[in-house]
């Protein structure tokens, strides 16, 4: 991967209903899936959640992406956290920050959703 020029926070906030374990457990899958793309996942340290054991990142749920603004890389990584959520069975919540913009990735309409990536990728792209 080329020098990394931007970086956006990945922070995920599990559904209510989800215990602490199946937090870390979704945490872990999606830091494996970011792993795939060309960026770098960096842990980003925090707070301990209730019931945590120790003090891994993954198990707070936020990441730290880098990655080059140039090719494309940032549309293609919204769209694989967006397609991650889709693929989850419960009501789990994405925000991505980039220079203190942020976008809510949810389960919403198809529509609605893609309207408000777009927007979100054209102002960072």
């Amino acid at each position: 991967m080329t020098e990394p020029d931007t970086r956006a926070l990945v922070r995920l906030e599990a559904d209510g209903e989800a215990d602490a374990e199946e937090s870390d457990l979704l945490a872990r899958r999606l830091r494996a899936e970011l792993g795939e793309l060309d960026v770098d996942v960096l842990p980003v340290p925090g707070e301990l959640p209730p019931g945590a054991k120790a003090a891994d990142p993954v198990t707070i749920g936020s990441l730290m992406v880098a990655f080059s603004a140039a090719g494309g890389v940032f549309p293609g990584l919204v769209e694989t956290l967006r397609e991650w959520l889709g693929r989850q069975a419960g009501r789990h919540r994405i925000k991505v920050t980039i220079d203190g913009d942020t976008v809510e990735l949810e389960r919403a309409t198809t529509a609605e959703r893609q309207e408000l990536i777009e927007a979100f990728v054209r102002r960072h792209a």
